[in-house]
């Protein structure tokens, strides 16, 4: 009986995908919270892959890091427990090239981040990914960040001067909040709410979706609109395990994160006026930053990028040329 279960388990576990009588069945976790634009896109991509997977394959989804926090699903994708997740700023401290995102004030708009994706992201960025075991199957979206916390409204860098303030795990993030002064806390989201509650730290960045949906507003005063940054989010597989996949499958995985592109795009776009209203209309004050300040103090943070990464030069002049 012991090693029958143990051979059943051996089964469960081969490349994160169970067998039932009809469907293999293709588990997708991610750490955000119901929504935010990382967790309904997520839903959408579902519903549209299992539609068009019919009884090949099924993708079962698994929200608010019921299956782990971003590093540990990272982790589970080389080990192939987990098929698909939607890694967003850690992606930087995967591969130094996706640090590209985290250069403050960099996106213009959603027109020039196409251009972006098709001219950087597909032919320099997605491959160094795949060097570290990884393959992007969607380039989608977390968000425009902006901050919060419950000290005072932040309307250039020096009034981040001494302030805890909760950053992902990504190395240019915590490079960016140093330079302007704050003192960056990198922390995995879920543990986030807490952690501004019982005062560990005093404030965050994150997108209009993420603050909302993860309600910040019970523990934060302050919501200052800087637009640091843009992040994107990526539906990210471990390459090994992708490749044991029948070829009809993920083709049909690599359309459904095509095709759900326009519409994430199209909803995020609607929901931010929206957002931002409902943000000051649950307590917080919110102020508009000043830009000009924030994108001075920010050179330091790109001439180190283009220092540590072979090809960040490159990438930030390419970037900006794409912005005419």
């Amino acid at each position: 009986m012991k090693k029958w279960l143990l051979m059943s388990c051996a089964g469960v576990m081969a490349f994160g995908v169970t067998s039932s009588a009809s469907a293999l069945e293709i588990v997708f976790g991610i750490s955000a919270k119901p929504g935010s634009t990382q967790h309904v896109t997520a839903e959408e991509f579902t519903a549209r892959a299992n539609d068009l997977l019919g009884d090949k394959a099924k993708v079962t989804f698994y929200g608010s890091a019921q299956l782990g926090k971003d590093k540990d699903l990272m982790q589970k994708l080389k080990l192939g427990t987990v098929n698909l997740a939607m890694p967003s700023s850690m992606m930087s401290s995967i591969a130094g090239e996706a640090g590209l995102f985290d250069m403050p004030f960099l996106v213009k708009d959603r027109a020039h981040l196409n251009r972006i994706e098709h001219k950087i992201f597909w032919p320099m960025i997605a491959p160094a990914i795949e060097k570290k075991g990884y393959k992007v199957l969607g380039f989608w979206e977390n968000g425009i960040r902006h901050i919060t916390n419950n000290v005072r409204p932040i309307n250039t860098p020096a009034d981040l001067k001494g302030l805890k303030i909760r950053t992902p795990k990504s190395t240019w993030r915590v490079k960016m909040f140093t330079e302007w002064g704050a003192n960056p806390t990198p922390m995995s989201f879920s543990e986030v709410f807490v952690a501004l509650q019982t005062g560990v730290i005093d404030g965050q960045e994150n997108p209009y979706t993420n603050i909302w949906a993860a309600k910040f507003p019970e523990v934060q005063k302050y919501l200052s609109v800087t637009g640091h940054v843009y992040t994107p989010s990526y539906l990210t597989t471990g390459t090994k395990a992708w490749a044991k996949l029948p070829a009809d499958v993920r083709a049909i995985l690599e359309k459904a994160a095509r095709d759900v592109q326009g519409w994430m795009y199209a909803t995020g776009t609607a929901q931010g006026v929206d957002l931002r209203n409902k943000l000051a209309g649950g307590g917080m004050a919110v102020n508009v930053a000043d830009r000009a300040a924030f994108v001075e103090a920010s050179k330091p943070i790109y001439a180190q990028f283009a220092k540590e990464v072979a090809s960040g030069q490159k990438m930030v002049d390419m970037a900006m040329e794409l912005a005419k």
